[in-house]
């Protein structure tokens, strides 16, 4: 039996500048561990996934102590930050920050995810499954509740730089 050879894949600085192109919203989202400490990153890879029952999906990074974390916790949130929140949003992406969630106004969701105060929308999720798709997982999530904010704008990611939505 031949083998056909593998298509070749795009280089991955190409690979980011053609993603670049497509805006994207900015989420944190978090959980709490075992011992009740909550913990949260910045993801902008975060979808609505099915209307019945309602799912979403989030992709994290597996290298990502927040893979760990999300792989064994029954909930989380996806806050879905407002425009003024850019400032959280690199806060949460700073991998050297252990404490992220220090004088960070919260308030606790269902299965205890903390939700970020102020945000555009909080969807609350328990997790039904994690797959591995390349070097990250895709997280899924079926919705349990969730929140609107004030009337906010969303804040955007484009190109490498946030982003906002002209009215």
């Amino acid at each position: 039996m031949t083998q056909s050879p593998a298509e070749p894949h795009i280089a991955a600085a190409d690979f980011r500048a053609l993603m670049s192109r497509f805006p994207s919203g900015v989420t944190i989202v978090s959980t709490r561990d075992g011992e009740g400490r909550p913990h949260g990153m910045t993801v902008s890879a975060f979808a609505s996934l099915s209307m019945e029952p309602p799912m979403v999906l989030v992709c994290i990074d597996a290298a990502a102590t927040m893979s760990a974390l999300l792989a064994q916790t029954s909930h989380f949130a996806v806050s879905i930050l407002a425009q003024s929140q850019e400032e959280l949003s690199r806060r949460f992406s700073d991998t050297a920050m252990e404490l992220r969630f220090e004088g960070v106004a919260t308030r606790h969701g269902a299965g205890g995810a903390p939700l970020i105060e102020g945000a555009h929308a909080v969807v609350e999720c328990r997790r039904v499954a994690l797959h591995v798709a390349g070097d990250h997982h895709i997280l899924i999530g079926e919705v349990t509740g969730g929140s609107l904010g004030d009337e906010t704008q969303p804040l955007l990611y484009h190109r490498g730089s946030y982003g906002r939505l002209e009215p």
